[in-house]
């Protein structure tokens, strides 16, 4: 079976021994406490049992997504942080980077409070045959829910109330919630969100399951990646995960206070988002973490690559190599060579994107960044499986180690505090 690895050497070097060796004790507490289900927010540990789900359930779902997208053009996914930045790094990672004619169009929304956008997402649905899937445990985020509001009723003039509420799914709670209550009463076609996972964890069930399989990607092999990765990290020798949170951690201690990921690849940019989301809700409270940072190589190093060279230096590189690409051109000879690039003639565009990689490897290095470098052998469902579920586990084990509840957000809470009294709800 072939696993995504990791290569921390460029890292753990500019450690001293004793301090990484006192990180590793660190963090295998916390991988143990994780695995052992006793540490803080155990009652949220049921994302790690979701790469073991029934796929008979599978078949049952895309009976009902089948029924439900028969008449469809457009699915518009309503949801913000976890319950869409899951799809939407999937999508984006398995999509072409420009337009293709689908089936379905899958677009976005409910994860901001932008009036432009909603005019002009409202204008491009018109005439469109469209539907969502709104997707809220409780109902009642507040951006989630306007666009909800403001979006369905848009709907239910275009096609009419009984024809708008077969255009509708809902993901949520179980049992309690407005959106639970709403799609009872409108017998909208419901998922539900597990009790015991939260919503940055929740990419492996019908949070993101759903709108990756309206997209047409498969959910079996982004299943069995997550699965095969878990079964093979369950020992603490070799394991990655333990390298990259001990890495982290022992880096942490000397004043690597942001973690930079970086991608040579531009499918990989929402990966970084949800990536962003998830460590910096689980390792940042009570003053602890590293902060969650995000770069799209080569682009940002005519920006940010200064920085990173020469800069304040409190950053540690993490950079997602994927080692092959699907589509490989070469670089054609040109006789009259006028931008003197013969030299390259016969060069494939990802060999040198590869040399770019390594440049900037050896560059930071020795420019004094510690870099960790995740290798993928190319992106596609089952790979980034492994990656998604590599990382929730990092991050949820780093949180463990700080001695940190890696499932709670307690500071996400204040400004929607002030949001509300200045909006003077009830």
């Amino acid at each position: 079976m072939e696993k995504i690895k990791i290569d921390t050497s460029k890292a753990s070097s500019f450690v001293p021994a004793k301090d990484y060796s006192t990180a590793f004790n660190e963090s295998l507490k916390g991988f143990k406490l994780l695995f052992d289900k006793m540490g803080k927010g155990k009652e949220f540990l049921g994302w790690r049992d979701l790469p073991f789900q029934k796929e008979t359930e599978f078949d049952q779902m895309q009976e009902i997504l089948d029924s439900f997208t028969a008449k469809l053009d457009t699915v518009v996914i309503l949801g913000i942080g976890g319950s869409y930045l899951g799809a939407k790094s999937f999508i984006s990672a398995l999509s072409s980077n420009f337009p293709q004619k689908k089936k379905v169009e899958i677009l976005f929304a409910g994860y901001q409070i932008d009036a432009d956008y909603y005019a002009e997402l409202m204008s491009y649905l018109t005439g469109r045959s469209f539907g969502l899937v709104v997707v809220s445990k409780s109902g009642s985020t507040l951006e989630t829910a306007i666009a909800f509001r403001v979006i369905k009723k848009f709907m239910e003039k275009q096609y009419g109330k009984i024809q708008a509420q077969k255009r509708v799914i809902a993901i949520t709670d179980e049992r309690k919630g407005y959106l639970k209550e709403i799609a009872d009463m409108m017998r909208y076609p419901t998922f539900v969100i597990p009790d015991d996972v939260g919503g940055r964890y929740s990419v492996l069930s019908p949070v993101g399951l759903v709108p990756i399989s309206l997209a047409g990607f498969s959910i079996r092999d982004l299943i069995h990646g997550a699965r095969d990765f878990s079964t093979s990290t369950r020992a603490t020798v070799n394991n990655p995960v333990l390298d990259y949170v001990a890495t982290r951690y022992a880096l942490f201690q000397f004043g690597k206070t942001v973690e930079l990921l970086a991608s040579f690849n531009t499918k990989l940019k929402y990966v970084a988002e949800w990536w962003k989301q998830l460590f910096g809700e689980t390792e940042g409270k009570e003053g602890k973490g590293l902060f969650p940072a995000a770069a799209q190589f080569t682009t940002d190093l005519h920006s940010l690559g200064q920085f990173i060279q020469d800069g304040n230096p409190i950053l540690l590189e993490t950079i997602i190599n994927v080692l092959n690409a699907k589509q490989n051109p070469k670089i054609p000879n040109d006789k009259d060579n006028f931008d003197y690039l013969n030299y390259l003639s016969g060069k494939t565009l990802h060999e040198i994107n590869q040399q770019a990689l390594e440049s900037v490897v050896e560059a930071h290095f020795k420019g004094g960044v510690p870099v960790v470098q995740i290798i993928m052998p190319e992106i596609n469902e089952y790979f980034l499986g492994q990656l998604i579920y590599f990382f929730e586990l990092s991050a949820a084990t780093s949180a463990y180690a700080m001695d940190l509840n890696p499932f709670d957000q307690p500071g996400v809470e204040n400004y929607k505090k002030n949001l509300f009294r200045r909006l003077g709800r009830p």
